[in-house]
């Protein structure tokens, strides 16, 4: 345990708060609807939007969407590669008590705490928004810090390092996969199909928005029950 985790990590544990606000904190901490169903509707925005730069819009829309879906894999990944970190809610070594303590998940006491995918994919979806709309996009980055990062560090499911390092790699992935060498290798073909197939199109764009409001979440249930009763 480094100190900045320990003595961030200590001073949150140490806000005692009324228990309506704690409820608050772990509503906005657990439901979709103040994750993705806030920042993905932005990007429909975004799609709609029209101008002269209709078309570069849209291309950006597609590769921030990328984005998000390879920052959730690359997620995964790294918490099966990385060594398993105990998330502060579950390690005894720390003594510390947390608001959350009462909303255990038992499937977060087999998922490393390192890095966070909420943050990571949350920060990827933020900065496609900040590189398209400046203002707008300054705005989805704090709502991202405040109402989606730091409330997991408050209820103990996240070190205040694995927050950081899963922003600063949502926004690196996002980032990459916007620039212009890159972006126009897929999203440009991408664009062509979705205008000339608007309907299959439409519909696998809300499927893929639906699932990656909920990241994953059903699918991700679904294939460990399976899993287990092979």
């Amino acid at each position: 345990m480094n100190s900045f985790d320990l003595s961030i990590e200590t001073y949150l544990s140490n806000i005692h708060l009324d228990p309506f606000t704690i409820r608050t904190i772990e509503a906005i901490a657990d439901l979709y609807t103040f994750k993705g169903l806030v920042l993905i509707p932005v990007l429909w925005w975004m799609w709609f939007q029209q101008d002269e730069r209709r078309e570069w819009r849209r291309e950006m829309v597609l590769a921030t969407l990328l984005s998000g879906l390879v920052a959730l894999f690359v997620g995964r990944l790294l918490t099966h590669w990385l060594p398993f970190r105990v998330r502060p809610i579950y390690s005894a070594e720390l003594h510390l008590h947390f608001a959350g303590s009462n909303i255990k998940d038992a499937l977060l006491t087999s998922w490393s705490s390192f890095p966070s995918d909420h943050a990571m994919l949350w920060m990827a979806i933020a900065t496609g928004i900040f590189l398209v709309w400046r203002g707008i996009g300054v705005l989805a980055i704090l709502y991202t810090v405040l109402f989606i990062c730091i409330p997991r560090a408050y209820l103990g499911f996240h070190y205040p390092t694995d927050l950081l390092m899963g922003a600063a790699v949502g926004i690196g992935i996002t980032y990459v996969m916007t620039r212009d060498g890159i972006r126009v290798r897929y999203a440009t073909p991408a664009l062509r199909w979705i205008e000339l197939r608007p309907g299959p199109s439409a519909m696998l764009a809300f499927v893929l928005c639906i699932e990656l409001v909920t990241q994953f979440d059903e699918l991700r249930k679904l294939a460990s029950g399976v899993i287990q009763n092979l």
